[in-house]
């Protein structure tokens, strides 16, 4: 399972298990317990909203659980260490929802507590994890491993929002606590077992041991003096806010312009996920098939998916001045579509360049990456819903506002691509090997 050779594929799919089991635990606080604050219990949306945001703040902290994780011998037990602090946050954040109605202060209290946790259990397990597979997965394997790294942690999200959604029916505040402390124990077990001897004896032949100790903020300081990682950064973070900005506006989108149903909306979020599992698939499947530098295709995935997803939001922006006969399904479809494409090819590439420069530091430089990504997640959302607001008081129809933000969006997702363009330039020697072959793009 783990040897020289690198992680084989059922090492790969265990350690996607883990990514099914954050997802599993998360969609809790994003769906079911914003659902039940808002429509059972009354309370403003900025409450959740303010909850989901502070848990992306806690996430700022994924450099130095990285780093915690490249001066030990053992990246399992930081997974195993950020589960359990996951799942017991999940647990106390339930326990924090149910109290709200009894005491405000002493739930909102409790809730602030829980939902650092989950930020930081996130932040602890989700960089340990990308770090342990960047480090053992071999080049090509990675474009298939982001992909299933990615359609797993989708897949338990799809799984456990089904069975929730199914057994807190009828609700009562106990039924919530016993469905919510289930799937965050659940989600543990199925971790532990995951990562049980995944690295093997004195971490599986992972060199996390033999490096230099470094400070954190001397590994900090190291890494960001590198322009490969500066200009990475970056990226991520451009990229990831063109990716989530359109999260809160689509659906509304749908009904204000288009006329759509409560249900004909809804249904918009399968076409677009079913378009995000197809883009997977298919970088995963001909990123491994095919021959050649697996970085530089990783890379030409990244443009490729930049590029069309930037195609598809100027095709969403049109869409809104000719509703009658613009089939909106099929470009959201696309959109997902060009959204998966970027996604896996953008981790690959993420996993390719984690072992570049002096000292390989995977998890400082996934926790710099992860941190960048969590902050585009919590001022994408934000600020396309803010931008639609802003719009809709200065131009004169909603087609017109909905598609100023949907080409702003489009115009972030170019840029990204031109960053990406310029990731092989200028770069030290250090950084050479992992991107040598990037000049031929």
């Amino acid at each position: 399972m783990t040897d020289r050779a690198g992680l084989g594929w059922l090492g790969i799919v265990r350690l996607g298990l883990v990514q099914s089991s954050i997802g599993a635990v998360v969609v809790l606080m994003t769906a079911t317990l914003n659902r039940v604050m808002v429509v059972e219990m009354a309370l403003p949306a900025s409450l959740p909203a303010a909850l989901v945001a502070w848990h992306y703040v806690l996430q700022l902290s994924r450099p130095r659980w990285g780093h915690g994780s490249d001066i030990g011998n053992n990246r399992s037990r930081w997974i195993i260490g950020g589960i359990s602090l996951l799942a017991l946050g999940a647990i106390l954040a339930a326990n924090a929802t149910v109290a709200m109605p009894e005491s405000l202060t002493f739930g909102i209290a409790l809730g602030v507590l829980a939902y650092a946790m989950i930020g930081a259990g996130v932040a602890a397990a989700g960089t340990s994890l990308l770090a342990l597979m960047a480090s053992r997965v071999i080049p090509e394997r990675r474009p298939a491993a982001a992909a299933i790294a990615w359609v797993m942690m989708i897949c338990g999200i799809v799984l456990t929002a089904g069975i929730a959604g199914r057994l807190l029916d009828p609700y009562s505040p106990r039924r919530l606590v016993l469905v919510a402390s289930g799937i965050a124990v659940i989600a543990l077990l199925v971790s532990l077992l995951a990562v049980r001897g995944i690295e093997g004896e004195a971490a599986g032949g992972d060199d996390t041991a033999k490096r230099p100790a470094l400070a954190f903020r001397a590994a900090l300081r190291q890494l960001w003096q590198e322009k490969l990682a500066r200009d990475f950064t970056i990226f991520v973070f451009v990229s990831m806010l063109a990716y989530n900005a359109q999260e809160l506006i689509l659906e509304p989108y749908a009904g204000l312009v288009f006329g759509f149903s409560l249900g004909r909306s809804t249904q918009l979020a399968g076409f677009q996920h079913g378009g995000v599992l197809v883009g997977m698939v298919l970088v995963g499947l001909g990123g491994t098939l095919l021959r050649g530098d697996r970085t530089l295709l990783m890379k030409r995935g990244t443009l490729l998916g930049c590029c069309a997803s930037a195609l598809a939001l100027i095709g969403l922006a049109a869409a809104g001045f000719s509703p009658e006969r613009w089939p909106l399904p099929p470009t959201v479809f696309a959109l997902g579509f060009a959204n998966g494409i970027f996604a896996v090819s953008a981790l690959g590439l993420m996993m390719s360049f984690a072992g570049a420069g002096r000292d390989a530091q995977e998890g400082v430089r996934m926790g710099v990456w992860g941190a960048a990504q969590a902050m585009a997640f919590g001022i994408g959302g934000f600020t396309g819903a803010g931008a639609l607001d802003v719009m809709r008081t200065l131009l004169p129809s909603l087609p017109s506002a909905f598609a100023s933000v949907f080409a702003a969006e489009a115009v972030c997702f170019l840029l990204a691509a031109a960053i990406a363009l310029r990731l092989d330039r200028d770069r030290s020697p250090d950084s050479a090997p992992a991107t040598a072959n990037l000049a031929s793009l």
